[in-house]
């Protein structure tokens, strides 16, 4: 079981912590007045004004010495193309061989500079599953901590930050 010591409230959490938003970046620059005639919201698919297209997916960051990754609950642009593919196959139990999908990350996570708009590939999942958010590999952070892993102490620090609002050390 994992385990992790928080470097805020100083107790002992088991399980992985996982942070996720409820929609895209672009479904909250639309006024909260004009959503219900403009965007279609599920907990997998956001559609904004039948032209924007957004798909939930998991970005999964190695945790060193861990065998569950940490993972960010984030949302993904697809082009009209990929959508109609990804929806078109989204309840078939085996869909892992469909894709991958380009896609601009429609997320801004905290702790990291801007993380909106990094390109990305999405990977379907098996199951069920969530899709398996690829970032391109760059020298962003976010980037970085995907293809290198991240310390347990880094999971604490991430924790503090989304439960208690403690800034980076």
């Amino acid at each position: 079981m994992f385990r992790f010591k928080c470097t805020c409230c100083d107790e002992w959490h088991e399980g992985m912590p996982t942070f996720g938003a409820d929609a895209p970046l672009y479904f909250h620059a639309i006024p909260a007045e004009q959503r219900p005639d403009r965007c279609r919201l599920d907990s997998d698919v956001c559609i904004v004004d039948q032209k924007q297209f957004f798909i939930r997916g998991c970005l999964d960051i190695p945790v060193l010495g861990a065998v569950d990754p940490f993972s960010w609950g984030v949302w993904v642009s697809l082009s009209a193309c990929s959508f109609k593919a990804f929806n078109g196959c989204f309840a078939l139990a085996k869909r892992s061989p469909i894709g991958p999908f380009f896609g601009w990350l429609s997320a801004e996570l905290p702790l990291y500079p801007s993380t909106e708009n990094l390109k990305t590939r999405v990977h379907l999942r098996d199951n069920g599953m969530r899709p398996f958010i690829e970032l391109e590999p760059t020298d962003h952070p976010l980037a970085i901590e995907q293809r290198e892993g991240i310390t347990v102490a880094r999971v604490a620090e991430i924790y503090a930050h989304m439960v208690h609002g403690v800034p980076r050390q």
